[in-house]
């Protein structure tokens, strides 16, 4: 009895361990929100490739919660400007930084 008493008690801190584990904080994101935020990326730079005035691979995107941050090099500030809105359009971005440089 007192020894399924114990290894009931470890399996349940080992659990609350494993969820406490996968929690986001302030500077570090959750399981599902790297997860999302690795679907936002790549939805965003598949947007940059089917826009024919832009060259995606010049352009980084990285996401942090939902918050799309993008850098790189353009040729002029109206493909900056067009990279930032076509970030902001894309499903479940919170908003967007815009870093990008022109060369």
């Amino acid at each position: 009895m007192i020894f399924s008493k114990r290894i009931s008690t470890f399996f349940l801190a080992a659990s609350l361990i494993a969820v406490a584990g996968c929690a986001s904080t302030s500077t570090k994101e959750g399981t599902g929100e790297y997860i999302d935020d690795s679907v936002i990326t790549t939805k965003v730079k598949a947007a940059f490739v089917n826009e024919p005035t832009l060259k995606a691979t010049e352009i980084n995107v990285e996401t942090f919660k939902g918050v799309v941050q993008l850098s790189g090099f353009v040729k002029d500030q109206n493909d900056a400007t067009k990279a930032a809105q076509i970030a902001r359009g894309v499903k479940g971005v919170m908003s967007v930084k815009n870093d990008i440089r022109m060369k």
